[in-house]
């Protein structure tokens, strides 16, 4: 019933998967009996990551914003089943008056061009039967004042996602929206900002809280697992869009 032969011995690349969500993708997919394969832009904290999630994890720095960097990792690893990216530096809300164009480009070149090679050069290594899952947000269904990037930026992931189904199948691709979640993406801002955005978040959601990496992270084992579900994105928000 259900998963199939699910996750065990089963090879998974996480790009992103040092910290926050990823690593929590890393922790969880280890624990069914995956091979995990944690890339992230820096050394120190893959060493840390493999160390902290033990068994079979390796790991490789790899500048996912370097083409070349992320053709040559995939050459080098050589098969497996399936690709989870999750990279993304913290988020900058600014109105579209006080945006800076060239920080907005910035954003689309990590958390979409990234996306999109990481795709492109990982994808021919995915055994059959394998998936990608990639990372969106909530801003793209339900946009805030000051997050115009931030919502073009998951728009574009959607829609990348439903192409890369269509194009890649038998392959199967989807992605995860999650809401407000405890992660590094919000270390802009000051401790205090960010322990008061999380409580007025988390008030008002039907929920009561924001979202943990671990609860974001099963969404990413379910979608690896469910052999039926492509093009999808799964929200995993606490109820943002019903407020």
């Amino acid at each position: 019933m259900g998963f199939g032969n699910g996750l065990q011995n089963k090879r998974v690349v996480i790009l992103g998967g040092s910290s926050g969500i990823g690593f929590a993708v890393a922790e969880q997919a280890a624990s069914r009996g995956a091979k995990v394969v944690i890339a992230s832009s820096s050394a120190e904290r893959v060493q840390k990551a493999i160390e902290s999630v033990g068994g079979e994890a390796e790991g490789h720095a790899v500048d996912v914003s370097d083409e070349r960097a992320v053709a040559t990792f995939f050459t080098k690893l050589g098969a497996f089943d399936h690709l989870v990216f999750t990279a993304g530096d913290s988020l900058h809300l600014h109105d579209l008056a006080s945006t800076d164009l060239k920080q907005a480009r910035g954003a689309f070149e990590l958390r979409y061009w990234a996306a999109l090679a990481t795709v492109k050069y990982g994808s021919p290594y995915i055994r059959k039967g394998g998936s990608i899952v990639l990372t969106t947000g909530i801003a793209g269904q339900r946009p805030q004042k000051g997050w115009v990037i931030a919502a073009s930026v998951c728009g574009t992931i959607e829609a990348l996602t439903r192409a890369l189904a269509v194009e890649l199948a038998p392959i199967r691709v989807n992605a995860v929206s999650p809401g407000v979640v405890r992660t590094n993406l919000w270390q802009s801002m000051s401790a205090v900002e960010r322990e008061q955005l999380y409580e007025s978040v988390g008030n008002s959601l039907p929920v009561g809280r924001v979202g943990e990496p671990h609860d974001i992270a099963q969404a990413y084992l379910f979608l690896m697992q469910e052999g039926f579900a492509t093009g999808q994105t799964v929200v995993v928000d606490g109820g943002t869009v019903l407020v």
